[in-house]
């Protein structure tokens, strides 16, 4: 089973294609470009680069987010598209599931140890989310959220119970001081950030039997959009 995975919840984004749990290649894009200007043509590159076409993806994974909204809507709709054209299904991931599963290539945490998932959400806020390892994985304890560090580590203080944690994401990477501000000695920071798309394909893999239709993926935003917002002001407004 060929398996490619997009995350475009980031600038830069990766690509990951992975035959029967071997990975093939893990590309991370251009910061520097758009996920815009650079998709379809990186999928289109990378599957070239292995002597693959487009009809050869058995199964498509996708990160749902949450992350940037824009970035989010060209990768759901670019795979959408593949998947579309050439009748294949769609696992949609989490990022955040992916990031946690993501820093096992930073440590190898034994059963029972806690990590707290952080994405940068701009303003000063994070999307975060805490899990717990097992034998079955790394299983979310907490539901996902969006808020300042501070508030974010508070309202998990009833699963961390005094416990020590490892935190992953370019959001405990930015705010790496809050953490050890909050959890003096409790808090062990995995850097750099790993991309996502091998893992995300990882889990594609997993979750084979929860493959679907391309029309049935959904972002997970978290935090509500801000033109959804602006909307409202503008209609309380009026009112």
């Amino acid at each position: 089973m060929l398996i490619l995975a997009l995350d475009t919840t980031t600038r830069s984004g990766s690509l990951a294609l992975v035959r029967d749990g071997h990975v093939l290649e893990v590309f991370e894009g251009d910061a520097a470009r758009t996920h815009a200007t650079r998709l379809p043509g990186d999928i289109l590159d990378c599957l070239a680069r292995h002597g693959l076409a487009v009809r050869d993806v058995d199964l498509y994974g996708v990160a749902v987010g949450p992350g940037s909204f824009t970035g989010l809507r060209i990768g759901i709709a670019t795979i959408q598209g593949f998947a579309f054209a050439n009748a294949r299904p769609v696992v949609g991931v989490s990022a955040l599931d992916a990031l946690a599963d993501a820093g096992d290539a930073l440590s190898g945490t034994a059963e029972g140890g806690l990590r707290g998932v952080w994405i940068d959400a701009q303003r000063g806020e994070v999307y975060g989310r805490l899990y717990r390892r097992d034998r079955a994985g790394w299983v979310p304890r907490v539901e996902p959220s969006v808020g300042r560090p501070g508030e974010t580590i508070a309202a998990w203080e009833t699963e961390l119970a005094g416990a020590s944690a490892e935190f992953v994401g370019d959001g405990a990477v930015a705010y790496a001081a809050v953490l050890q501000e909050r959890l003096p000695g409790r808090a062990r920071l995995l850097a750099p950030v790993p991309p996502l798309a091998g893992a995300i394909a990882a889990i594609a893999g997993r979750r084979v039997d929860e493959a679907g239709s391309p029309h049935r993926v959904r972002p997970l935003y978290v935090r509500r959009p801000d033109a959804e917002l602006a909307r409202e002001r503008r209609q309380a407004g009026a009112s």
